[in-house]
């Protein structure tokens, strides 16, 4: 359940600015005569009186509205250098940010939903009853920008136009994460208010690095108010904490589809890319992976590069599934990024002509960026994360500092790649033909099988386990993650799940457009299939066989290998098409390994999900007739088989 408006609206109980008359005054305190003349082309009332009631919390010295005009735009990114939020490299508009050293991913552990008494929070997430969340925000923001300058933009997360676009309006008093913002978002200051009232809502983000210290770091924290969509972020500056547009209003846009979109509509943490396959057709995907777990790659993979990491998707009048993404820029995980593997990025990563914001890397002293796996010769030493570093380098606990940090990133415009598609920007956005869910899995799944059926592919979404990445603060272990999407899920889980099954097993979706659902897994290991290495099962570039696959598997153009998980490939098709798209010899011997159905370890998956859905109210019962049905099919597989069942025995049986 989600009980819109109810309550008290934090920002504007603490501000007090109940009238425009109120807030204008207030404007011409804090605005010198330039950005009067902008903010008065902003008619929207409640964003107004948001904007204002901000200012009397915050208590910044002055405040700058960000048009998103070049001057504009110039003016933050000058700012963010004055600051020492960013420091030049010697690449042209290359930049690089530092966030604290403990302050390296999200800070889930005191990260919040802010509830009203009646309401259930998923049951994978921490949440504050308003009113201790209140005192908590008016002890640490109440004054936090003294000294500073806010800057406030206005911003549309999908293109112009689009049914489940979200405009959103981001304020802080970091020039890093609103040069940040420029790069990811489309600035719609212009037509801010028409989108307003053509969509009936906006999101709200708030935020201040306040003094950016290691010791103010404990009080560092991030409220989402669901009740009032609007985001609250305090004492941190790394951008999967700050950049609320991006996982904060992800978050509130889930809860809109969810309780507002009547099975019709989704918002998912999913890349979007389309696949060249036979006379000339383009094939659209969307994919779920946890943060970490190769979204950008797989985006990258592609030949029509939409997005790496969110998307909203929709149901139209004529039967077909519609995403965009609400970004238009990547804040991509440069670990392990290279010449090999991804070849375009690359390209932009080296090339001085495009505008990049490194964040995290090691800089040499020559100021260029180096990172773990990128293929070329490191520096002995340099400055990252941590300070000045030198190979060989140890930690306190004796751990040695690798050369930049597992969750560095890389922020640019996709419409610097080259393989960036117009329909990016197409309010009808991308027909959506394949949906993909995958996870960090060294030991268990195949590295693509395809669900029977969409309340299989429902399931598959559901049952993602993945090794932690350093995406989260302090993230260890194997766990469960739902769809690739539990940390953004708002509301109670079952409800999610229910507008999963509501939304592919929609009647509304054309027979002859239903999406192939299917499981990825790139992490096998050497070592889980009989081998000694540690290593990968496979290379990156694998990647485009797996897609390219699952391309004509929805036209019917190869075979499948039926099993109790779903649909395999055949040897013979993949063979075919390892040769043709990347050029490999792919052996019998590989794909028997890559392809067998190791049975104790995917009963155990099986098991670990009854076990902990178990635990939760109101399931859709659904789930646990596909899980049995897939574990009493197993188990008669080893019967037979035994342990370890081969795809030719899969073929005889």
């Amino acid at each position: 359940m989600l009980e819109r408006k109810k309550g008290i609206d934090i920002v504007s109980g603490i501000g007090g600015i109940k009238t425009t008359e109120q807030a204008m005054e207030l404007f011409v305190k804090k605005m010198d005569q330039e950005n009067m003349d902008k903010i008065r082309r902003i008619k929207n009332v409640e964003a107004i009186l948001k904007i204002a009631n901000s200012i009397v919390m915050c208590e910044p010295d002055a405040v700058f509205i960000n048009t998103g005009s070049e001057a504009d735009k110039k003016y933050i990114k000058n700012l963010a250098l004055e600051k020492g939020e960013e420091a030049e490299l010697s690449m042209k508009d290359h930049t690089l940010h530092f966030d604290l050293k403990d302050e390296q991913g999200r800070i889930v552990d005191r990260t919040f939903y802010i509830a009203n008494e009646s309401e259930k929070i998923s049951s994978l997430a921490n949440k504050k009853l308003r009113a201790e969340a209140m005192q908590e925000i008016r002890n640490i923001l109440v004054g936090i920008m003294r000294g500073k300058i806010m800057m406030v933009g206005f911003y549309m997360r999908g293109p112009l136009g689009a049914p489940v676009s979200n405009p959103a309006i981001e304020i802080s008093s970091s020039a890093y994460v609103s040069h940040s913002a420029e790069l990811l978002y489309r600035n719609i200051f212009s037509d801010f208010d028409k989108e307003a009232e053509r969509l009936g809502h906006f999101f709200t983000n708030i935020h201040s690095e306040g003094l950016n210290r290691p010791e103010d770091l404990p009080s560092a924290r991030v409220f989402m108010d669901r009740s009032f969509w609007t985001t609250y972020s305090m004492n941190c500056t790394y951008a999967g904490n700050t950049l609320l547009l991006k996982k904060g209003n992800h978050r509130f846009a889930v809860d809109k589809a969810v309780y507002e979109g009547n099975g019709k509509e989704l918002a998912e943490h999913m890349f979007i890319t389309g696949m060249d396959g036979p006379g000339g057709r383009i094939t659209w995907f969307a994919g779920a992976a946890p943060s970490g777990c190769g979204k950008t790659t797989t985006a990258m993979a592609g030949n029509h590069f939409i997005g790496d990491d969110l998307a909203q998707m929709w149901i139209d009048g004529n039967g077909s599934i519609r995403s965009i993404n609400p970004e238009c820029g990547i804040f991509g995980i440069v670990e392990d990024v290279n010449w090999e593997g991804d070849p375009m990025l690359m390209k932009l990563l080296r090339n001085p002509s495009t505008e990049v914001i490194w964040s995290n890397v090691l800089i040499d002293e020559n100021g260029i960026p180096h990172w773990v796996g990128n293929g070329e010769e490191s520096p002995l030493k340099g400055k990252n994360f941590q300070g000045e570093w030198e190979k060989g380098m140890k930690d306190k606990n004796g751990k040695e500092i690798p050369l930049s940090h597992p969750n560095s990133r890389c922020t640019l415009s996709a419409r610097a790649l080259s393989n960036y598609s117009s329909v990016s920007e197409d309010a009808e956005g991308a027909e959506t033909r394949v949906i993909t869910y995958s996870g960090r899995d060294s030991d268990t799944m195949p590295p693509v099988w395809v669900a029977e059926n969409s309340d299989q592919g429902v399931v598959i979404g559901a049952s993602i386990v993945s090794a932690a990445t350093a995406t989260e603060v302090g993230a260890t272990g194997v766990k469960r993650a739902p769809w690739a999407n539990a940390p953004f899920i708002p509301g109670d889980l079952t409800d999610y799940m229910d507008t999963q099954f509501k939304f592919f097993g929609n009647d509304k979706i054309a027979a002859d457009k239903k999406p192939v659902m299917a499981g990825l897994n790139y992490f096998l290991t050497d070592q889980a299939r009989g081998g000694t290495s540690k290593k990968l099962l496979g290379e990156k570039r694998d990647v485009k066989v797996w897609l390219s696959w699952l391309e004509r598997h929805t036209y019917n153009e190869v075979g499948v290998v039926k099993t109790p998980i779903g649909n395999l490939p055949r040897y013979e098709d993949l063979k075919t098409l390892f040769k043709s798209i990347i050029d490999k010899e792919y052996s019998k011997e590989l794909y028997t390994r890559q392809f067998s159905l190791y049975i104790d370890n995917v009963v155990a998956r099986i098991d670990l999900q009854n076990e902990a859905y178990g635990k939760e109210e109101n399931v859709p019962g659904k789930l646990f007739e596909i899980l049995k049905k897939q574990r009493d099919g197993l188990m008669a597989l080893k019967e037979k088989f035994g342990a370890v069942v081969f795809p030719d025995q899969l073929r005889e049986s």
